[in-house]
């Protein structure tokens, strides 16, 4: 038993921080609506302003504890809310858009700034130790402990007792009933996200000396705050603590027992993501109820005509068959933008088509890669045959992923698959089955395809390949499902259409897609290894796709082009270190315009029914109102591209 305590004291450590980090991103959520994957980065920016303050500009630590703990979190509370505010008429993927992007944008500009190396974090709390039950325990263990149960119960009575709190409390039921009591709920929301951010910026503070000063490390370690969130169902304050303890304890505990095992060196920290996904599969939808209105992504008519498209589309063919002719040595990195090319139409079919928010995407293509690997080279095959055969192993795999799409939708969704994605690098990475302790494997490309150029040409045909087939699926019936399904599922399904199958379905088509992408990424490469395909970069590649949401079907290459060509031509290193931060604030701005375009809509469409009535009003309908009206309709016609309510558009052709 002795031996376990030390364990035990660590584990009741960190699962305070981790349990005063859930409270407060679950009372964001509870109060706004938007579920802050930015609470992480936060964290980390806070640590770093320490650092900043108390190192780089000589500041004693208390005044620039004061200063990040008291200036800071008002700030950006202050921006959080007008985020959150501006994000209530956006769709549910835009709202996991535009947090993911803000995280993103955040993370990356302390990495750029700071560097990715670890930086050691000045000790501002005692380090001597004291003994407890025959163990030697820090004090700055015992402060942070103390810090934090005091902060979760002063929290949780606040909550409860105090005039605010209960405030909170109601604006979560019913904000016009408190707008009717004169008390505006966006005041009390700015104040819930600055006890939000407090929480955050604390839990950052507490954390960076047991780990140093990482900004990625520190953003997943209060990721990690996720899985004591699900623990109280989103919602339970006192749950979300004691999910904190309980995540915490197991992580410890897990870390004795893998001792001398590289292959389960990533559980500990994989415990967190295991328990979110399992609680989310577990309660499912019934039990987890999204915060906030569940809106539909508005229809759009398309930008060009399909003349049109179709000269578009010969035109940049053209351009990519004679890539290889003028830009000499740069050809590698046109042909990695081709694998790009492939990677985002796969994830564009889940994102755009079928309106899936999937944060597992790299899993999938690392799933390609290490398979590919295993085939060419360990077995032997030839290689189409593996690369194929690497596709299809991605599949079950996907279908696997699906799982969370049955039982889950928007935020919850996206969730499971980002915590399923952080289970596949943390743990199954390092197995024999994918990378190995090695974590690099060798490639190959086919015989007499060797040379970049010949290759360029063998990867433009499996682009062209992928394009086609994301192409057939959007004009077949499958694809009219899929839209239907992202418009209203539950119209879907009263149509007596499956929506399991479907979603099962969309999510093999993509997997086997990712797949073939991490095979040819491999190849390109002449190497298979899991760094270019952590969990983070699922985040990256989801930013960037809706950076370019507006081209429509032209978004996957402009996506590839952004990642894989501008950095060759962007002016050095410094500038590929920050293009990260370009794509998460370009995201966050797409989520907000498309936020600020539906409550133009709205408006119009409110317009229109205030006309309609008054018209309704007048004997006779030929009064200039309801010619208004008749405007006011053929406009909003126009402007979704089908004048028939959504039902009528939710036949995709059952009776054909």
């Amino acid at each position: 038993m002795n031996e376990l305590l030390p364990f035990v004291i660590i584990g009741i450590t960190t699962g305070s921080v981790y349990g005063l980090a859930a409270m407060g991103l679950v009372l964001t959520y509870k109060t706004s609506g938007i579920f802050n994957f930015a609470h992480g980065s936060i964290a980390a920016l806070a640590a770093y302003a320490f650092y900043d303050l108390n190192v780089l500009r000589g500041l004693p630590w208390p005044v620039a504890l004061l200063l990040v703990v008291v200036v800071l979190p008002p700030l950006l509370a202050l921006v959080m809310e007008r985020i959150a505010t501006r994000l209530a008429d956006a769709t549910a993927t835009m709202k996991i858009v535009a947090t993911v992007g803000l995280q993103l944008a955040i993370t990356s500009a302390l990495l750029a700034h700071y560097g990715s190396e670890g930086l050691p974090f000045p000790a501002f709390l005692p380090v001597e130790t004291v003994s407890l039950l025959g163990i030697e325990v820090g004090i700055d263990q015992l402060v942070s402990t103390g810090i934090a149960a005091t902060g979760a119960l002063a929290f949780y009575l606040f909550f409860r007792r105090s005039r605010l709190g209960v405030r909170m409390r109601a604006v979560v039921d019913d904000p016009d009933l408190l707008s009717l009591s004169g008390t505006g709920p966006v005041a009390v929301r700015r104040s819930a996200w600055l006890i939000g951010t407090w929480f955050a910026a604390i839990s950052g503070l507490l954390l960076a000396p047991q780990i140093g000063l990482d900004a990625l490390l520190l953003t997943l370690l209060v990721v990690q705050a996720y899985g004591a969130a699900a623990v109280g169902l989103f919602r339970n304050l006192p749950a979300t603590y004691a999910g904190g303890l309980l995540i915490g304890l197991l992580t410890a505990l897990a870390t004795k027992f893998v001792v001398g095992s590289e292959t389960l060196a990533g559980l500990p920290p994989a415990i967190p993501f295991l328990v979110l996904f399992v609680v989310l599969l577990v309660a499912g939808k019934r039990r987890l109820v999204e915060v906030g209105a569940q809106l539909r992504a508005p229809v759009s008519s398309p930008l060009l005509t399909p003349g049109a498209t179709k000269v578009v589309v010969l035109v940049t063919l053209v351009v990519a068959l004679a890539i290889p002719l003028v830009v000499g040595a740069k050809v590698p990195v046109y042909s990695n933008a081709l694998v790009f090319v492939l990677i985002f139409a796969s994830l564009h079919l889940l994102v755009h088509t079928s309106g899936q928010a999937s944060l597992a995407h790299a899993g999938l293509v690392a799933v390609g890669a290490a398979s590919f690997s295993h085939l060419a080279v360990g077995a032997g095959l030839p290689w189409l045959v593996a690369v194929l055969l690497a596709g299809v192993i991605a599949v079950p795999v996907g279908m696997l992923v699906a799982v969370p799409a049955i039982r889950l939708s928007g935020l919850f969704l996206a969730l499971g698959t980002f915590g399923f994605g952080l289970l596949l690098e943390r743990v199954a990475y390092r197995t024999d089955f994918m990378f190995g302790t090695t974590s690099t494997l060798e490639a190959t490309r086919p015989a007499g395809f060797a040379s970049d150029t010949v290759f360029y040409y063998v990867l433009l045909g499996f682009a062209v390949a992928g394009g086609l087939v994301v192409a057939v699926v959007n004009r077949s019936r499958l694809g009219r499902l899929l839209r239907a399904m992202a418009d209203s599922p539950t119209t879907l399904t009263t149509l007596g259409l499956g929506v399991n199958v479907t979603r099962v379905t969309v999510f093999a088509i993509s997997a086997f897609l990712a797949g073939v992408a991490g095979s040819l990424y491999a190849s390109q490469s002449l190497s298979a290894t899991g760094t270019p395909f952590s969990a983070y970069n699922s985040l990256v590649w989801l930013a960037v796709l809706v950076l370019f949401a507006m081209a429509r079907s032209a978004a996957p290459v402009l996506a590839a082009l952004f990642v894989a060509v501008a950095p060759a031509y962007g002016g050095g290193e410094a500038m590929v270190d920050w293009m990260p931060v370009f794509f998460g604030l370009g995201a966050l701005l797409v989520a907000l315009h498309q936020a600020g375009a539906r409550r133009s809509g709205d408006a119009q469409d409110a317009d229109a029914r205030d006309i309609g009535s008054r018209a309704d009003e007048r004997i006779g309908g030929g009064s200039a109102a309801a010619e208004r009206l008749a405007e006011v309709t053929a406009a909003n016609t126009a402007r979704n591209g089908s004048g028939a309510p959504d039902g009528a558009r939710l036949r995709i052709g059952a009776s054909r």
